[in-house]
C-alpha cells in the first residue's frame, strides 16, 4: 500500500468528526469516500494529505509516517508527491490557465519554459489546450475543472486527492470530468482519493469506503 491509515481520531470541541477510522490505497488504484454530509470523509481527507493531525492514529505514505514530519516536510510532500482537486477549482484568477497548471513547478523552481510547455502536454491531453491563454473566469465550468485536474497532475503526484470534483458541474461535464481524471490518474499510475456523495461519481472507482459517523466500512465497487 502507498497509503494508509489506521485507528484515525479527530475531534472539533466536542464533537467527534472521526472515530476509529482506516484507510488504504495502492498505486494507480481509485478509492472512493462515500457518505452523507458530516460524516468525517473530508476529515478523512484532509488527514491522509497531511493537511490536519489526527488526534490519535496513524497516517503511512510510503513506509514513512506523516504525523513524524514536520511542517515543512509535508508542504513540500503535498507540492511534489501530492495533488488536489477541489469542488470549485481554486484557480488563481489572475493567472491564464496555462500558469495556473505551471504553477506547481514554477514554485518548485522549474524554469517557465519547461513548466508552461509541461503544462501544454496536460491541457491537450485533457482536451483543453484551447483555453491555454484564457483566465479562469472566461471558461466554462468542465473546462475550468479540467485545467484544475492538469495542474494537481503536472508534478506527477503520486497519490491526487479528490474532493467533489464534480459537485459544481451538471452531469454531463462531470462524467467527461471522472473520465478523463481517473483515465490520466491510472496511466500515470498515481492513485486517487475521491472524496464524493454521488453514486454516478463513485461508479469510476475500483473500491468504495463508506463513511459514516466517523467510521469507515470497505466495499468493493461495482
Amino acid at each position: 500500500m502507498i497509503l494508509c491509515a489506521r485507528g484515525l481520531e479527530k475531534t472539533y470541541g466536542r464533537t467527534p468528526a472521526l472515530a476509529g477510522a482506516d484507510f488504504a490505497i495502492d498505486a494507480g488504484e481509485v478509492v472512493a469516500l462515500m457518505g452523507p454530509s458530516g460524516s468525517g470523509k473530508s476529515t478523512l481527507l484532509h488527514c491522509i494529505a497531511g493537511i490536519i493531525t489526527p488526534d490519535a492514529g496513524t497516517v503511512e505514505y510510503d513506509g514513512r509516517e506523516l504525523s513524524a514530519m514536520g511542517d515543512v516536510e509535508r508542504s513540500a510532500l503535498r507540492r511534489t508527491d501530492f495533488g488536489f482537486v477541489f469542488q470549485f477549482g481554486q484557480l488563481v484568477p489572475e493567472l491564464s490557465c496555462r500558469e495556473n497548471v505551471a504553477l506547481p513547478l514554477r514554485l518548485d523552481g522549474t524554469s517557465r519554459k519547461v513548466a508552461e510547455a509541461r503544462a501544454d502536454e496536460l491541457l491537450e491531453s485533457l482536451e483543453v489546450a484551447g483555453v491555454a491563454k484564457q483566465r479562469p473566469g472566461t471558461v466554462s465550468g468542465g473546462e475550468g475543472q479540467r485545467v484544475a485536474v492538469a495542474r494537481a497532475l503536472v508534478t506527477n503526484p503520486r497519490v491526487l486527492f479528490a474532493d467533489e470534483p464534480t459537485g459544481a458541474l451538471d452531469s454531463l461535464n462531470g462524467e467527461r470530468v471522472m473520465e478523463l481524471l481517473t483515465g490520466a490518474a491510472r496511466d500515470r499510475n498515481t492513485a486517487v482519493v475521491l472524496v464524493t456523495h454521488e453514486t454516478r461519481v463513485a461508479a469510476y472507482s475500483d473500491r468504495e469506503i463508506v463513511v459514516r459517523d466517523g467510521r469507515t466500512r470497505d466495499l468493493v465497487s461495482s
